[in-house]
């Protein structure tokens, strides 16, 4: 990281990864061109789930190659008059593997759902016997993770 001073502990970095509204997982094409996908993701210890078509471009690329890049933006301010935005940030380098076992599929589902819909929780046993086999679950092992904020400027 350039900017020392704007560094987080690992600890101010999970918790972006844990409040993010969405994260932005990076890939590559088989042509060597970058990707990036928008995804809802739960962290629990040292991996992060998320889930969604079984095939795809994303899905191609995570076979392909494993290793990825997913970046969490947290809270962002535009201070009145300025030409700057406040912003706190984590960027995780892992290793992603498909899940595979139902139980553990349903696990990575679960860590999702109760982020991001907890109010719905009473449907998801029957969402999960519907949706499960059209369902990709993935987890990003997180092999490094930093983070950066922002800090205001001082006229």
């Amino acid at each position: 990281m350039r900017r020392k001073d704007r560094a987080l502990s690992r600890e101010a970095a999970e918790a972006i990864v844990d409040a993010c509204v969405f994260a932005v997982l990076s890939t590559v094409n088989s042509d060597g061109t970058p990707y990036g996908a928008p995804l809802s993701i739960a962290r629990e210890g040292e991996w992060i789930y998320f889930h969604g078509a079984k095939e795809g471009q994303k899905v191609d690329n995570l076979k392909a190659m494993n290793r990825v890049c997913l970046t969490c933006v947290g809270e962002t301010k535009v201070p009145e008059g300025k030409f700057l935005v406040e912003y706190a940030s984590a960027v995780v380098f892992g290793t992603a593997q498909e899940l595979v076992e139902a139980s553990e599929k349903i696990h990575g589902l679960r860590l999702i759902s109760l982020r991001h819909t907890p109010n719905n929780m009473g449907a998801f046993d029957e969402a999960v016997v519907r949706q499960l086999g059209a369902t990709g679950v993935w987890k990003i092992h997180i092999d490094q993770i930093t983070g950066k904020q922002s800090k205001p400027r001082r006229e």
